[in-house]
């Protein structure tokens, strides 16, 4: 929208066109876990909820509680997860009945705090968090989203100049801390010699950081130069009143195998 919008202001203001969103039309309800599919099955209408018909990451339409949907399968959590789509008008009364079915399933109403923990466990990024206007799909591991076989697509020649391939760039990937009840803070520098001479060289930071209730332990997401040739490395993490050893690991920390999502 915002894309469009500078377009048609900047480049083409001769057009008779104008630019409307379509999303606040539209409530999304987002309904997560081993028994998600448990609870909106007997609200669903003209979809076939099993995995084989309607796998991870794909979308159906049909009717919940008699409203038409689009239905999503996805999840920004790692587990099993479906998104409902209704006209906004019908959100608070589908919200109820899907409530009204969770709820005695031991289900309960998750926040913000909880899905960005969730997420951080399956090395999920918040992009504008863990990334920034330097990041590359590939510093953030996410390379497979780009079509190679495409002979053009908006951005193609920026991923081709030669300081967004070449070696040393700071690359996402996950961090543990050697002691495990400690959570690193958010923003901390991170070095590869704690005693070096000040001032001393970072080579990168801490993103995201999370205490992992799954884990057992703290996660974090970090950006760190030359990030995936350094998986198993110890570095530093230095603080007014201590430095914090680190080892770099991948950025999934929780069901690697992705067996929940796809349940």
């Amino acid at each position: 929208m915002n894309h469009m919008e500078d377009y048609l202001q900047t480049e083409f203001p001769h057009l008779n066109v104008w630019l409307t969103s379509a999303t606040e039309q539209w409530a999304v309800i987002a309904i997560q876990g081993p028994k998600a599919r448990e609870i909106i099955a007997p609200l669903v209408e003209d979809i076939d909820l099993s995995n084989e018909a309607f796998p991870h990451m794909s979308v159906r339409e049909g009717k919940i509680c008699g409203v038409p949907t689009r239905l999503f399968r996805m999840s920004f959590t790692g587990e099993t997860g479906f998104e409902v789509n209704v006209p906004a008008d019908f959100g608070p009364a589908v919200w109820a009945a899907i409530w009204a079915q969770a709820e005695p399933m031991g289900a309960c109403a998750y926040g913000t705090e909880a899905m960005h923990i969730l997420r951080a466990e399956k090395g999920y990024i918040i992009v504008g968090q863990d990334t920034d206007g330097t990041v590359t799909p590939d510093d953030a591991s996410l390379g497979w989203a780009v079509g190679k076989k495409k002979p053009d697509f908006v951005g193609i020649r920026g991923l081709r100049r030669p300081d967004l391939v070449a070696d040393g760039r700071k690359q996402l990937v996950g961090l543990h801390t050697k002691d495990p009840g400690v959570v690193l803070e958010e923003g901390a520098q991170i070095v590869a010699d704690p005693n070096q001479p000040l001032p001393m060289t970072m080579i990168g930071h801490v993103t995201s950081s999370y205490w992992s209730e799954n884990c057992g332990r703290s996660i974090a997401l970090a950006l760190v130069a030359g990030g995936k040739a350094k998986i198993g490395q110890t570095l530093y993490v230095p603080m007014p009143d201590r430095t914090i050893a680190v080892e770099v690991s991948d950025m999934v920390f929780f069901d690697k195998e992705g067996g929940r999502i796809n349940g």
